[in-house]
């Protein structure tokens, strides 16, 4: 039995969050399942810095179908995410002659979410996606040639996915494979997508609860050592209150909470701890490049 091929675009600094999201897609499907982290991806930088990569892994998704040798399914996430579902509903579901199935269009309560770009043109959800690898000739090498050309730019290629046409792109899958900072009875998969109150880096997300819970499940059944946790806070990665809310988040009063997320917060200031230092420094260095321009 082939495994499901599931691809998450990933930089260092949460490399150990892949680890929780591949347990939480094994927990919950009964097929194989292979989780490939793209992590510092050898690929094309664009001559144009406006173009670069956000983050360490933007252009990742893009690969997947050499990845696969232009053949089958797979199916492409995000590293700050967990599953509650059998992930083999993602691959079973019907392309209906489409090369990739992203998310629908948000509806108005779920609009506090979206990003517009600087054309307010709606942003496609591609955080999770399925790839019909046997229909896609992405190579990424020319797909950055292209940029160079000026055939389009960055908000084009990731917002737009102006490198297929319209009926090419499935906006089918529902919100609950991408609940965005969203969780109830019905979400197959929850995105943290603030940067700044993911779990592993802040105590103050509403359903961060969720993934500790999944953490200290590993833990306690040997996939993860705390070793593992304290090295990811020794390079910074993860904040340094973690291990303490991982062990006592359930535990504390509900009416206390609030008092207990301060400690934790002020626990990380006395520590010099900064939320996603690579990140903002790469984004700070293309503003600044940009601003010279």
């Amino acid at each position: 039995m082939k495994p499901l091929k599931v691809y998450v675009g990933v930089d260092r600094s949460q490399l150990l969050a892949v680890k929780v999201l591949e347990y939480s897609i094994k927990k919950h499907t009964n097929h194989p399942v292979e989780v490939i982290p793209m992590c510092d991806l050898d690929v094309p930088v664009p001559k144009d810095i406006k173009n670069q990569q956000r983050t360490g892994f933007s252009f990742s998704r893009f690969c997947i179908p050499q990845f696969m040798n232009y053949e089958g399914k797979a199916v492409y996430m995000d590293a700050d995410m967990l599953v509650f579902r059998d992930i083999q509903q993602l691959f079973e579901w019907p392309l209906e002659n489409h090369k990739i199935l992203i998310q629908k269009p948000l509806e108005d309560r779920q609009t506090a979410y979206q990003k517009k770009s600087a054309n307010k043109k709606r942003i496609r959800q591609c955080a999770v996606m399925v790839l019909d690898c046997s229909a896609l000739d992405w190579d990424i090498s020319k797909i950055v040639a292209a940029m160079d050309r000026n055939e389009y730019d960055y908000e084009k290629l990731m917002y737009d996915l102006c490198i297929l046409k319209d009926s090419e792109v499935g906006e089918v899958l529902p919100f609950e494979w991408n609940s965005l900072e969203h969780f109830d009875a019905k979400t197959c998969l929850i995105h943290y997508t603030d940067m700044l109150t993911q779990p592993w880096v802040s105590p103050n997300n509403k359903y961060g609860y969720l993934w500790l819970r999944e953490v200290k499940e590993m833990v306690d059944k040997k996939v993860l050592s705390i070793e593992e946790i304290l090295e990811e806070v020794r390079l910074g990665y993860f904040r340094p209150s973690l291990l303490l809310d991982i062990y006592w988040h359930d535990k504390i009063p509900l009416f206390l909470k609030p008092f207990w997320v301060k400690i934790l917060r002020f626990k990380d200031i006395l520590s010099g701890y900064k939320a996603h230092r690579v990140v903002s420094s790469r984004v700070s260095l293309i503003k600044k490049r940009l601003a010279l321009n």
